[in-house]
């Protein structure tokens, strides 16, 4: 079996690096886009596993993006990674189909522990969401 296959959603180059830079020894990166358009088509077109996605971005926010594919039988997990620590995007987050919320502060400790996660069809919040 290949590397996991993981595409990127986010608007923020310097974020989009970041992910790619920590993700690509452990899994393959097979692209990243900067809204949520493109990411319901680049899903669509590269079928990737899973689908780390920003929550604010511009066309189409990334539950609305998520909501879409989920209406269409997607089969890619989705974490989102966003700097929103609310309990309300929580839960819409999840309520779309998410499988993952790792805020942007608890990247580097948490998305690969996400993404692994969702794979195994658990779920995956921050610690540093208030509860």
């Amino acid at each position: 079996m290949g590397k996991i296959r993981v595409l990127l959603a986010d608007d923020h180059e310097p974020i989009l690096a970041r992910v790619r830079s920590l993700l690509s020894k452990d899994f393959d990166v097979v692209g990243a886009v900067s809204n949520g358009r493109d990411a319901v088509e680049e899903v669509h077109r590269l079928d990737p596993d899973v689908l780390v996605i920003d929550i604010s971005m511009p066309i189409l926010n990334g539950l609305q993006a998520v909501s879409q594919l989920q209406s269409r039988k997607c089969r890619a997990k989705v974490v989102f990674l966003t700097i929103h620590e609310d309990r309300d995007l929580v839960a819409a987050a999840f309520s779309v189909g998410g499988s993952g919320y790792v805020t942007k502060s608890h990247l580097i400790t948490d998305l690969i522990r996400a993404i692994r996660e969702a794979l195994e069809g658990r779920t995956y919040i921050s610690q540093s969401i208030p509860t």
